[in-house]
């Protein structure tokens, strides 16, 4: 877009492709066991249904391997792939692994990831020399302590006594005492963890992520054999899938970078670690867990990075797991992802996007669609788009979709899938629907690029008090981002997208290596520790004029205000003027600013309608992202009425015009209750009686494909040129409020919606196409169609495959060939709940609305 934009010009700009905004597809390959033939049919389809690209996959076998990962086989196949993908337009994108986290055959024992263990034994009065053996395999012994009393009672005494190396064991000197005492023996132990969902010969063990040696040993034997076959200019990044690297929070030099970087020695404080209570304590788990941030961000990030870059490609990275990624972490990489849905929670979708605002990148990719409507199959294209709103309400602006199997065109049953939903491929009977779906997703993901976003609040996360309770002895995950949740949480966040406001997060390294501008509200949440730096900052945005908000801390900066998460809600509305007034709302908002327009995207989250009004000076104009169209105007405070799971585009600022918007007055509504036929793709047309469910015909339980229904109505009095519009009928809600979309395994998210039609429509009149609807209001405009007199209307519709799946005998005897084959390497998730709330067919009566002929120009 150019520097000075007007509305005309940015809805122009909206209604043109835009196919680096196109939503990807993370691309499973199982094996390796692939044939160009079909890579190349699926290729093909994704690009037909609109999607942008691929991110190649690799995992493990379904059936036998044709040969093993990265063998020259694998990776011509990888190589032709690129090529074809170029030629067709979609963007090409790499995982530098098999299944994840990094590691495999070539990662040894040395190069292996680490945790630290404790082992713990009473010892009687006297002085003792203690021979210990290693437990396990692997295992070193880093220190021993002595400290007063029980194991039970976590004496905060403990002090570290003398080892001497035996040769495969140690002796433990133990000094002259009395009384109950008890030892602590820290381990440096192999964690054992291994890749998880491996292809054939990408098994081993997952590498130290705060080792160099190790990045560089990966890369060496999967990177480069992967860059040197397929060129720079074939691919748009190499990838990092999220990290998962359990219990890993040791690597064999820790304690002399610890004494480097932190100023004090390490092995005297260890015990520090088990302890929860004390200020001590706590400065010293944070310092250690600093330290792993800092190896991490050096000898991990940084060294993939530098490699990729020196190969010419951009590195995208899902910066949030163990090891303890912060925020700022993902600086050292050049893409930004994340993942999870949830747009009053902190997820880690939330935490790259925030990064991405600080750290100046244009475009934050999430993986989209991880466990959606489980199991594999259940999945509709409602669940897809009120989902993604979900991701795009967080910042996001890549849709990156979990995902598409490869699977031979000749495999029994419903053929190859992954084990955890979904599966969003042609195989799903809803297909037709799909490029509508992305579509709409791309223009969507290309508006949230425009300008600069605009966010009232900034969310301020305490990374030394996250790094401090991550500490596995104390019941802590060794994940930054995991801990932000119980501190930055829907308490402190709801309240602030609820009233149409807007947030980013910030951390220490944020505040030292950006120029930071202050926002109108600044909170900082359940904060014991604050750096000097951070601390400056605060002061100084208060005296600025800032509003800085301790929520239930132990800290309180110059200027700032205490209040609890109980009077937030208030406490933001006397801050900053919130855009839904009094008003708390589950429309969540959006707010970009490119140059003098200001566009904002609703999207309501609930499966019920919902009413705001937003706080607008001036003209506004409302667009339907799906067509560009102007759908309303005004002047002031704009009312909009938000579909349940429908997002729409408000426009205002320099340049808008309030414009004529036609409201159709609904002069007849035909109920086509009679007359219809209903013709499976399998048999022939019969009469049906409305509602018709597929499920309850006899042999229809397990069918999975489409069935169309036509109907003929007279129109004789229809008049040329008026409006006609097909209504499907009414959704129904499954839930009070937002939608329970929690409890499946993983996040799995699911619209709580029972619409008119189950699942998609595909409408035709006269035997001219007219739309398809597939989720709420399920109206379909047909005025171009009708004619005064008989016209005949179809609707085709499609279902999921979940039918097919629950009578599908082979995805068992496949599972049971691959486990003997190759062990378990793999669980399908919740195939027992296909079925579930499944209902096939057109499940209302439809209806046309005619009215009078539409004036000209009443619609841009």
């Amino acid at each position: 877009m150019s520097d000075t934009v007007t509305a005309d010009q940015l809805r122009a700009a909206l209604r043109e492709d835009h196919p680096d905004a196109a939503p990807m597809m993370r691309w499973w390959w199982f094996g390796p066991a692939l044939e160009r033939a079909e890579l190349d049919r699926e290729l093909a389809a994704m690009a037909a249904a609109g999607i942008g690209g691929v991110e190649v996959s690799f995992v493990y076998p379904l059936e036998a391997a044709t040969t093993t990962f990265c063998s020259p086989e694998m990776l011509a196949d990888l190589r032709w792939a690129a090529e074809r993908a170029h030629e067709l337009g979609l963007r090409f994108d790499v995982t530098l692994g098999s299944g994840w986290s990094y590691g495999g055959p070539h990662i040894t024992a040395e190069l292996a990831a680490r945790g630290l263990r404790w082992d713990r034994h009473e010892i009687a009065g006297g002085a003792h020399t203690l021979e210990v053996a290693p437990a396990w395999p692997g295992d070193e012994l880093v220190a021993a302590y002595l400290a007063p009393g029980s194991v039970q009672e976590q004496s905060p005494g403990a002090q570290q006594v003398d080892v001497q190396d035996a040769g495969g064991s140690w002796q433990v000197t133990v000094p002259e005492g009395s009384g109950t005492r008890h030892v602590l023996l820290a381990w440096s132990r192999l964690t054992g963890q291994q890749v998880k969902r491996a292809a054939a010969g990408a098994e081993g063990p997952v590498l130290d992520h705060y080792s160099a040696r190790a990045t560089l040993a990966h890369l060496h034997a999967v990177g480069d054999p992967m860059l040197d076959a397929v060129p720079a200019e074939l691919l748009g990044s190499v990838f990092c899938d999220s990290l998962e690297v359990y219990h890993a929070d040791w690597t064999p030099d820790l304690v002399e970078q610890f004494e480097q970087r932190r100023g004090y020695p390490l092995l005297p404080a260890l015990p520090r670690l088990l302890q929860a209570q004390g200020e001590a304590a706590h400065r010293l788990r944070a310092d250690y867990h600093r330290t792993l941030v800092d190896l991490y961000e050096e000898r991990f990030v940084s060294v993939v990075r530098d490699w990729a870059r020196g190969r010419g490609v951009p590195f995208r990275l899902q910066g949030y797991g163990t090891p303890p990624a912060t925020l700022s972490s993902y600086r050292f990489a050049d893409l930004f992802e994340g993942e999870g849905w949830g747009w009053t929670e902190l997820t880690a979708t939330r935490w790259a996007s925030s990064a991405a605002h600080h750290y100046g990148r244009d475009v934050v990719s999430a993986e989209a669609w991880t466990w959606v409507h489980s199991p594999s199959f259940r999945a509709t294209p409602l669940d897809l788009v009120a989902e993604a709103h979900e991701h795009l309400l967080n910042g996001v602006t890549l849709l990156i979709g979990h995902g598409w199997p490869y699977s031979p065109s000749d495999a029994p049953g419903l053929g190859w899938f992954f084990y955890a939903a979904g599966c969003l491929d042609d195989r799903n009977p809803w297909w037709p629907a799909m490029p509508a779906v992305t579509a709409h997703l791309t223009r969507l993901s290309w508006l949230l690029r425009q300008g600069v976003g605009v966010a009232d609040v900034a969310v301020y996360v305490p990374t030394q008090d996250l790094l401090a309770r991550s500490a596995a002895g104390i019941g802590g995950s060794v994940d930054a981002w995991r801990e932000a949740n119980r501190t930055v949480t829907a308490d402190v966040l709801g309240p602030i997208r609820r009233a149409g406001l807007d947030y980013r997060l910030f951390d220490d390294d944020v505040v030292v290596h950006t120029d930071l501008e202050p926002p109108a509200v600044i909170l900082v949440p359940q904060t014991r520790m604050l750096p000097d730096a951070t601390r400056a900052w605060l002061e100084d945005a208060a005296r600025a004029g800032s509003t800085v908000l301790t929520i239930d801390s132990a800290v309180s900066p110059s200027g700032s205000c205490a209040v609890s998460t109980a009077e937030l809600a208030s406490a933001l509305r006397v801050a900053v003027a919130a855009p839904y007034g009094e008003t708390e709302s589950e429309i969540g908002l959006v707010h970009r600013r490119v140059d003098g327009l200001d566009v904002r995207m609703l999207a309501n989250t609930t499966s019920t309608p919902a009413q705001v009004t937003v706080a607008i000076d001036g003209a506004w104009q409302r667009w339907d992202p799906a067509t560009a169209e102007v759908t309303g105007s005004g002047t002031g405070p704009a009312a909009v009425e938000v579909a349940p799971y429908e997002a729409t585009i408000l426009v205002s600022g320099t340049g808008v015009d309030a414009v004529p918007v036609a409201e159709p007055q609904t002069a007849e509504v035909v109920r086509l209750a009679e007359g219809w036929q209903c013709a499976f793709a399998d048999a022939a047309a019969e009469p049906v009686a409305l509602p018709h469910r597929w499920e309850d015909q006899p042999g229809r339980g397990g069918y999975s494909g489409s069935a169309t229904y036509t109907v003929t109505v007279d129109l004789a009095d229809q008049a040329e040129g008026g409006r006609a519009v097909l209504d499907l009928g009414a959704a129904t809600s499954l839930a009070d409020g937002r939608s329970p979309q929690r409890g499946m395994v993983g996040p799995a998210y699911h619209a709580a919606l029972r619409g008119p039609v189950g699942e998609v429509a595909v409408v035709r009149v006269n035997d001219r196409d007219c739309g398809v609807a597939f989720g709420p209001p399920y109206r379909v405009d047909v005025s171009d169609a009708v004619r005064p007199g008989p016209n005949t209307i179809e609707i085709t519709v499609h279902n999921t495959a979940a039918n097919a799946l629950a009578h599908d005998p082979e995805i068992g005897a496949l599972v049971e060939r691959t486990e003997a084959r190759y062990g378990r390497r793999f669980v399908m998730q919740e195939l027992d709940r296909a079925l579930e709330g499944v209902a096939s067919g057109l499940l209302d009566v439809p209806s046309l609305e005619l009215s009078p002929a539409r004036s000209s120009g009443s619609r841009a």
